[in-house]
């Protein structure tokens, strides 16, 4: 696969000229790139390919592949359950688990530098501290179950999210993340958590 450095992207071919965006097409042509907006496996694919050194089988890169898109299948339940505390207190528009790990994200992305504090690791925390609610949905204390109880629910689940994911690295990282907020292990656990209090 070839690689595209910035300087490649915007100089012209050196057999043609430079088209300006006025010689653009216009979208209301028919472009190929827009008749099928849904992405295939195939495309998936060719953007998680990682050369063989070997010439070895591909049967093992397929399968990682088809466990990345499982994975991810798994996760778009996220952005389809409402967070029940919401739902609860009658708010319209209720946000949905995504919806809130991707605005705590953003909150640690924009979060004033702390000396200590990996703000890139506050980051990838705020995007896998409620992954697990793929399976076991958004429990509140309104459902009556022990905090002990939802860990251990959410646990299996993330267990299981990470063996859906194929193991390896990703999921030792997926797990070591969220064990460490769940237990409030670190700086950056405290502060992911005192992010997740903030509504709005």
């Amino acid at each position: 696969m070839a690689v595209i450095s910035p300087a490649t992207r915007i100089s012209p071919p050196l057999n043609r000229p430079f088209s300006h965006r006025s010689s653009l097409p216009s979208p209301s042509k028919n472009l190929l790139f827009l008749k099928n907006p849904i992405p295939s496996s195939t495309i998936v694919a060719v953007r998680c390919q990682k050369p063989f050194s070997d010439g070895g089988s591909s049967t093992n890169h397929a399968s990682s592949v088809s466990s990345s898109i499982d994975f991810l299948t798994l996760c778009h339940r996220l952005k389809t359950t409402k967070r029940k505390g919401w739902i609860n207190q009658g708010i319209n528009g209720a946000e949905s688990i995504a919806d809130h790990m991707y605005r705590m994200s953003l909150m640690a992305l924009i979060a004033g530098d702390l000396t200590g504090v990996d703000r890139e690791r506050c980051i990838k925390m705020a995007i896998v501290h409620d992954i697990a609610e793929a399976i076991v949905g958004d429990i509140t204390p309104s459902d009556g179950v022990p905090k002990e109880e939802k860990s251990r629910r959410e646990k299996a689940a993330l267990e299981e999210m990470c063996e859906v994911l194929g193991g390896g690295v990703r999921a030792e990282e997926i797990t070591e993340l969220w064990l460490e907020y769940e237990n409030n292990a670190s700086l950056e656990a405290n502060l992911v958590k005192d992010f997740d209090k903030v509504w709005f």
